[in-house]
């Protein structure tokens, strides 16, 4: 495959303007805050070798302050919250007062594809190395937590020897990708991303061309029809589409993005072939490394040059000096044809099944991930899937051994079958480990989900309602685009609790459109409310529902009180 060359023609522009933003091909390279001048001193991939041959014998006190609160993340690794610290102090605590001597880990999964084999090496470094802890969370890795800077060598040999590693899971990188976690496997699927998102990670993960970008950039790709990998809140998300002339590819989306300032992505208008899917990868990717801004740390994400270009320019820039051709104009995708996270039992192309499970909000525990291995085995299968709904798939499953492998897998808490809000429920991690959290997260949405089971047994809501749990106003849950999104926070006084967001979704969440939720002025709830709230909006809605109404359509037609 060819590639155009690492520094592009510059389209003619004043080489300084009035105010810098950083741009490197603009403004020049010159660091305008401290992560840049951090970056610029040392690439954060050669922390690496410092953490094999230094720190892991020297101790957690040895650690340099820009190597411990910069460069680790490039590998995966932030310091966890300390223990005993509640929310009122998370805003008054400087990061290293809040920090523990401990570490939460990534462990990068491509795509979310794992063997049995890599699922049981995760799982033991669970057990031998992280107090049994592990989470599922809705980028497709694998989050362990209480990992001691002494062991990190062991666990990178052990995650390399079976083709896994936490290379770039963090940092202004090109993070995880997302894939579709039925790619290659289901009976309706309109092109598999497998050997793109392969291509992309063997090309482009630790290479020093791209591990420096502004910010965080995150990459989706799918190519089924039930649009399952939240493309409209990545930087870029490839979307499979049938072209009339050319046949299956993907329509381009680019500047997806939550957090502070969200911002859904924009279609470019054009069609991709799988074989130029990764040269337009790497060339989106360069046009954010060059002309991202680097000045402010709450501008410098993609979806603010997008703002400010516009889609039309983008796209002019993108064909005109990072690609060999211009871009076919394309389809937008279908309306999503199913539910994205794939629960319940589905065919393959090849005659057998795959069977998608929900553990609670993501949690569970280097035990379980290695009874999971072992039941997967026992039902004559070696691979399984993550979802970025938090959610696993186990695939290859014969028709005749789905019945058995659902029994198991439902002793062990990972239900088929599962109540609606058991399956549409996600929730970060929290205060629990996390050193920007308020409030406890995990527990708090598994408490709530068993109370709503069993309040709301027997009531019918389809589709499900989503009901997303945050810790704190950066949105690794997708408060904004849940039907009911729940930011953490002070609520008044010295009493925590959450903002309440209502009425967002994505195209794979039966709308026809993806859309952001709505505030309601002074509507918070607490942890302990809850149940209440959610039984109380959620019979509203029922009540007033006009015909196959969604909440979400529902929520934005009704009146304040209602919604409190």
């Amino acid at each position: 495959m060819t590639t155009t060359p690492t520094q592009p023609s510059k389209p003619a522009r004043p080489a300084r303007r009035p105010t810098s933003l950083g741009q490197w091909l603009v403004d020049g390279k010159e660091p305008l805050n401290g992560n840049e001048v951090l970056k610029k001193a040392d690439d954060g991939l050669n922390v690496k070798d410092r953490i094999i041959s230094t720190y892991a014998a020297a101790g957690f006190d040895a650690i340099p302050e820009d190597d411990l609160t910069g460069r680790f993340r490039w590998y995966g690794l932030y310091t966890q919250r300390k223990q005993g610290i509640d929310g009122s102090r998370t805003s008054k605590l400087d990061a290293d007062e809040l920090s523990d001597k401990y570490f939460m880990m990534r462990v990068r999964i491509d795509g979310g594809q794992l063997t049995t084999d890599q699922l049981r090496v995760v799982a033991g470094i669970s057990t031998e190395f992280a107090r049994d802890s592990a989470d599922i969370t809705d980028r497709q890795n694998i989050q362990l937590h209480w990992v001691g800077i002494e062991d990190v060598p062991e666990i990178w040999a052990r995650l390399e020897a079976v083709g896994l590693s936490t290379t770039e899971a963090c940092g202004d990188v090109p993070r995880v990708i997302l894939g579709s976690p039925v790619a290659g496997i289901a009976a309706d699927e309109i092109v598999d991303p497998t050997p793109i998102i392969r291509d992309i990670s063997e090309r482009y993960i630790g290479n020093p061309e791209l591990s420096n970008l502004p910010r965080k950039y995150k990459t989706a790709f799918t190519g089924h029809p039930s649009l399952d990998v939240v493309h409209e809140i990545n930087d870029i998300s490839f979307v499979g589409v049938i072209h009339p002339e050319h046949g299956p590819g993907f329509d381009l989306w680019v500047g997806g993005g939550l957090s502070t300032v969200p911002r859904l992505a924009q279609r470019l208008g054009a069609w991709v072939s799988p074989e130029r899917a990764a040269e337009v990868w790497y060339g989106v990717t360069r046009i954010f490394r060059d002309y991202g801004y680097r000045k402010q740390r709450t501008r410098n994400r993609l979806k603010f040059l997008i703002d400010d270009w516009g889609v039309e320019k983008f796209r002019q820039v993108l064909e005109d000096d990072y690609l060999d051709a211009p871009l076919p104009d394309g389809p937008a995708p279908a309306k999503s044809t199913a539910p994205g996270d794939h629960i319940g039992i589905h065919d393959q192309k090849d005659g057998r099944k795959y069977v998608g499970v929900a553990p609670t909000v993501g949690r569970v525990s280097g035990t379980l991930l290695t009874q999971l291995a072992e039941t997967v085995e026992r039902a004559g299968s070696g691979r399984i899937r993550l979802t970025p709904h938090q959610k696993v798939l186990v695939l290859d499953v014969d028709p005749d051994r789905v019945e058995s492998l659902v029994a198991e897998l439902d002793e062990l808490g990972l239900h088929a079958n599962p109540s609606p809000f058991r399956r549409s429920t996600i929730a970060c991690t929290g205060i629990e480990y996390c050193k920007l959290a308020f409030v406890e997260t995990k527990q708090t949405a598994a408490d709530a989900i068993t109370e709503l089971e069993r309040r709301l047994a027997g009531v019918e809501v389809d589709p499900p309602i989503s009901l997303n749990v945050n810790g704190c106003q950066n949105s690794c849950a997708r408060i904004q685009v849940a039907d009911i999104g729940l930011k953490g926070q002070l609520i008044g006084g010295d009493e925590f609790g959450f903002q309440v967001h209502l009425g967002g979704g994505l195209a794979s969440d039966d709308r026809d459109e993806a859309g952001l939720g709505r505030t309601v002025r002074g509507l918070k709830v607490t942890a302990t409310d809850l149940p209440d709230y959610v039984e109380r909006v959620v019979r509203r809605f029922l009540e007033e529902r006009e015909g196959e109404e969604t909440f979400s359509a529902w929520v934005h037609r009704a009146d304040d009180e209602a919604l409190r």
